[in-house]
């Protein structure tokens, strides 16, 4: 394993990996909007061979490994072994023998040339340490004439997912140290002009656009803020201002008043999103 990428290795693999392993039901089933994206955009045939980049757990791997059928390939790559060992377990469950799991940096890792009609990716790509580099790397690995897709988010201030609860947390615990915008992590590749200067200069054709679409939970809030607790920005944010139990409950319970009018009547708690989406092929 490389050390492109450490400060993300480490993190992947260790207690925040194993939270994801944890939270990946809630997560997919949040999530099964965009892995719809991406495939509906990608259109896998039977036979082809296809990339997952920044897999997890496997959910966009799994979806293209059965459009693919019995004579393609599909497999997912990420650095997190606790994610790739339940990617595993997933793809035991369905008995899909086409499919495969690797644990390695997509930034640097040797992938046999020419060798994937499709790249995919459902926010996989937005942690590289050179992202130039690592789009060079994954560009040589597609077939001439083959595609790329990625779904990435959006502008923070379109995706309450983010934006609500960072408000609410920094309004009772200050706001987070400041960062890169531009570096690595979830909102990296959100200015679509940048990305696409991204894949250009690794050698790709690319367009992107933004697609307005909703994070769907069948069981409504409760599922949503148990996995917000334990993933992602609301536990950095406890761990940079010292914030305790007794916050996080009192953000958990400011957001689970402004996100009450997201529940259907179904019972369903739908999230607006913006998602980026970016297309690119090898010429």
């Amino acid at each position: 394993m490389s050390g492109a990428n450490a400060e993300q290795h480490t993190f992947w693999n260790d207690a925040p990996g194993r939270a994801w392993v944890a939270q990946q039901p809630a997560m997919d089933l949040l999530m099964r909007n965009v892995t719809a994206l991406v495939m509906a955009e990608a259109a896998p045939l039977s036979g082809q061979h296809v990339l997952d980049v920044g897999c997890g757990a496997g959910a966009l791997t799994l979806a293209a490994t059965r459009a693919v059928g019995p004579q393609g390939r599909a497999l997912g790559v990420d650095i997190s072994a606790p994610l790739l060992a339940r990617a595993e377990e997933l793809a035991r469950a369905e008995s899909l023998a086409q499919v495969g799991f690797l644990r390695a940096d997509a930034q640097d890792h040797g992938f046999a040339p020419s060798a994937f009609d499709l790249v995919l990716s459902r926010f996989g790509v937005m942690f590289f340490a050179d992202p130039v580099a690592a789009f060079m790397n994954l560009a040589r690995t597609m077939r001439p004439g083959g595609r790329m897709v990625l779904a990435v988010w959006g502008r923070a201030a379109a995706n309450p997912f983010f934006a609500t609860p960072g408000r609410i947390g920094a309004a009772r615990l200050g706001p987070p140290p400041p960062s890169d915008p531009d570096g690595p992590g979830p909102m990296a590749f959100s200015d679509i002009p940048r990305v696409l200067g991204i894949l250009h200069a690794a050698g790709l054709q690319a367009e992107g656009r933004a697609v307005d679409l909703t994070l769907d939970h069948p069981g409504g809030l409760e599922p949503v803020l148990d996995l917000m607790s334990n993933l992602g920005g609301l536990p950095r944010l406890l761990r940079d201002t010292g914030g305790t139990a007794e916050d996080l409950a009192a953000i958990l319970a400011a957001l689970r008043e402004e996100w009450a009018g997201l529940v259907g009547d179904d019972g369903c708690l739908r999230i607006p999103a913006e998602i980026n989406l970016y297309t690119a092929t090898r010429v």
